[in-house]
């Protein structure tokens, strides 16, 4: 399906499904979260570290470069004008996929936006993959998410109670 025939809720279904697909191939863990998430579209696990993805898809192009917008304006009738920028805080990797199926996985630290960002130029060009590509620097990022006691209780790999094994 092309991408710029989509409607706005299929194009992000399909960008979802893009990231997933680029992401498991790379050798990554996944998980999707339960429900609607506003901040985390996917989570990813490289080595013992997990990563909470946010995804985001355009067809704008203009004076040659990808408008991908990271605020949301609504996308109902009931709009209260409010306009929500993406917080850096709340995801750790952007996966952009926009019209002509390029893609660029950028870490939120890398972002200097919150409203949106232009695509196709050089200054996302190191983040931009492609069907053979590694994840960039993937590895060495610092997630706040460590995979095991993440809450805050219990050791690493063992349940925050135990239970006594019958004999």
């Amino acid at each position: 399906m092309d991408l710029r025939q989509a409607n706005p809720r299929r194009q992000g279904d399909l960008g979802e499904l893009e990231a997933a697909r680029w992401l498991g191939r790379a050798g990554l863990g996944l998980w999707i979260p339960f429900g609607h998430s506003p901040d985390v579209d996917l989570i990813a696990q490289s080595g013992n570290r997990l990563f909470r993805v946010q995804v985001k898809t355009s067809t704008v192009f203009r004076k040659g470069r990808w408008e991908v917008m990271l605020c949301t304006r609504g996308g109902n009738r009931s709009w209260s004008g409010e306009v929500k920028k993406l917080e850096r805080s709340r995801f750790d990797l952007l996966f952009a996929v926009v019209g002509d199926w390029r893609m660029w996985l950028i870490p939120a630290s890398a972002l200097e936006a919150k409203s949106g960002v232009r695509l196709g130029g050089p200054k996302y060009a190191p983040f931009e993959v492609t069907g053979r590509s590694t994840v960039p620097e993937l590895c060495a990022l610092e997630s706040p998410l460590p995979l095991w006691g993440s809450a805050g209780v219990g050791e690493p790999g063992r349940p925050v109670k135990s239970v006594a094994k019958p004999e």
